[in-house]
């Protein structure tokens, strides 16, 4: 990425902690949210070393393809889970964005930097931009709590978790593991929504 280095390393920290927890919630015993969280510590880890600032890497051209090919595969793969689970398809478009911006620096006259404004086909980057702001406008609205009539909202906002992860028969309330909390998923989600709205901002 170009531009003042500080909202790039804030973007590379913010990408790099995601991709973090989603390496923690593979950790879950459910299946299907292994293989959700595993996608999505790719797509963290990969977001994070494109947006270091261009003045402190900057990748050989063969990079770029390798990234290409990498997403391309992790497309084909949501393309498949998508299935049986409709919401590999937010995957499918996250993967198919990580290819589209891994095409265009590869082909760009200046492959060996980072996005330069304006080296993007501009109806593609405005799709993309359209349908991640929607999603992170969205994605936010639902993690703001809602307060329930008789001031039960915050309880049955602040305990959801904790009530499914009661132990059944002893009344007591279980640890609910971090990589099992479904606010702090969309959170993630939520998180890599907004770098890539700023990383194809400067394309």
């Amino acid at each position: 990425m170009h531009g003042p280095a500080w909202p790039a390393w804030l973007l590379v920290a913010l990408c790099a902690a995601t991709g973090a927890y989603c390496l923690l919630r593979m950790r879950s015993g459910v299946e299907e949210q292994r293989r959700a969280a595993g996608g999505e510590a790719l797509m963290g880890f990969g977001m994070a070393a494109m947006a270091v600032p261009a003045t402190v890497f900057s990748p050989p051209g063969w990079a770029w393809p390798l990234y290409a090919a990498v997403f391309g595969a992790a497309a084909l793969r949501a393309v498949w889970a998508a299935r049986a689970d409709p919401h590999h398809l937010h995957h499918l478009v996250g993967t198919g964005a990580m290819v589209y911006m891994s095409l265009t620096m590869a082909l760009s006259p200046t492959a060996h930097h980072h996005a330069h404004a304006g080296t993007g086909v501009p109806l593609v980057t405005g799709a993309l931009l359209l349908y991640f702001t929607g999603y992170v406008l969205l994605s936010g609205a639902r993690l703001v709590p809602v307060a329930a009539p008789g001031g039960a909202g915050a309880v049955a906002s602040g305990t959801g978790a904790t009530a499914g992860g009661t132990g059944a028969g002893t009344g007591g309330r279980a640890t609910v593991r971090w990589g099992d909390r479904p606010e702090l998923a969309r959170a993630c989600r939520l998180s890599m929504g907004i770098g890539m709205v700023a990383m194809l901002l400067t394309m």
